[in-house]
């Protein structure tokens, strides 16, 4: 365990608990995150992040939970490209844009940070079986990283889940589930396998570690831009928990003194056929209401209501922030933008970035001077089928 790790607070009733078991959730069912001793950070680290460290997540080691461990869980995770979009903010009318490219993660995706440093907590505290509920690409990121900690996984899955992804999974030992259902009545399932077989849960902020791993990206993003924040950071949101990781990161980098206090507007962007949380942000509501019969093509965004919804609905309020939905039809014309434009393949849930921001500006909520980042979470790669026709 890291030494400058303190404890683990509940997000909601703020109650301590012990970093050193295998845990999941509060009693009072709500996620758990990782405190560290900040003071002692900032001591060890003067300058910053050193600059002949690799360029993977691990590199901010100090502030990710196993600390400087030699058992670290890792396939080269992170250290992603921030592509300066030029062509495309010119055609746009802005100043600067960048694309954060998430799919050069092993496994093609974000989830590769979060379930690494899953897997590498759990060993040690113990667990052997891990499960995971998922739209795709976790399961994958899951399969990869047990493989390598010689842990066994499972993952549920709806059965319209895209080929890649299953076949992603098997081909990576994982014993794959496959259920007439979205991804909350794959997490129920698991859920009755952790009761009858023991299995650890990594669902998405079911346990505390997922998140310190999504953390990593607003570290990084941060170190790319010379420590500095863009105005405007524009996210696919399904679980949210590289949204909730990123503003946690950026609190961590201000009380180290890394950054200032200045926050980017926070973007949240849903399916227009599955939006939970942009329906309970327009109605000023603190958690969101599940959304029945969620569809969508995009199948990372096809979660009819998150576990941390009200630290993305919080986030989003306090950093001025908006929520948006899109159709299946603009985010897939704008991943092929994205592509035609920066040479990106991006996955649909990317396209959806740019089809809100596009949204953004004719309502003038974003300015001709912003500086705005996209997020693509994942390589077209896993989507070919939605891009033949």
């Amino acid at each position: 365990m890291n030494p400058f790790v303190l404890h683990l607070e509940c997000s909601a009733c703020a109650k301590i608990h012990s970093p050193r078991q295998l845990i999941n959730l509060c009693p009072c069912e709500n996620p758990l995150l990782v405190r560290y001793d900040l003071s002692a950070v900032k001591a060890s680290l003067p300058h910053k992040v050193q600059g002949n460290r690799p360029h993977t997540m691990w590199r901010y080691r100090e502030l990710l939970p196993p600390g400087n461990s030699q058992t670290t869980i890792s396939l080269g995770e992170g250290g992603t490209p921030l592509v300066d979009a030029g062509r495309l903010a010119a055609s746009l009318g802005l100043s600067r844009l960048w694309i954060k490219d998430e799919g050069a993660n092993p496994t093609g995706s974000f989830k590769a940070r979060g379930l690494s440093a899953a897997v590498t907590m759990a060993k040690p505290l113990g667990a052997e079986r891990l499960a995971v509920p998922s739209a795709g690409n976790a399961g994958g990121a899951l399969a990869a990283y047990a493989a390598q900690a010689g842990l066994q996984a499972h993952v549920f899955m709806p059965r319209d889940v895209p080929p890649a992804n299953r076949i992603e999974c098997e081909t990576l030992g994982a014993q794959v589930h496959l259920v007439d259902g979205l991804i909350t009545d794959c997490g129920r399932l698991v859920a009755q396998g952790v009761k009858v077989n023991g299995w650890f849960d990594v669902a998405t902020l079911k346990e505390p570690y997922r998140i310190e791993g999504k953390k990593t990206l607003g570290l990084e993003l941060a170190e790319q831009l010379q420590w500095r924040l863009p105005d405007v950071i524009i996210y696919p949101t399904g679980g949210g928990t590289g949204l909730v990781g990123m503003w946690k990161a950026f609190d961590e980098m201000r009380q180290l003194g890394w950054i200032d206090s200045r926050r980017p507007k926070m973007v949240s962007v849903q399916a227009a056929g599955c939006a939970p949380v942009v329906r309970a942000f327009e109605q000023g509501k603190p958690r969101c209401e599940p959304w029945s019969a969620a569809a969508t093509r995009a199948a990372g965004l096809r979660v009819p209501r998150a576990i941390g919804d009200f630290l993305i609905l919080e986030i989003l309020r306090q950093s001025g922030g908006a929520a948006v939905a899109v159709t299946d039809e603009e985010m897939l014309a704008e991943a092929r933008a994205m592509g035609r434009l920066e040479g990106l393949f991006v996955c649909p849930e990317g396209g959806a970035t740019l089809a809100a921001l596009k949204k953004l500006i004719r309502s003038g909520y974003v300015r001709p001077s912003d500086e705005v980042v996209l997020f693509n979470t994942g390589s077209g790669l896993k989507y070919l089928h939605l891009f033949e026709a």
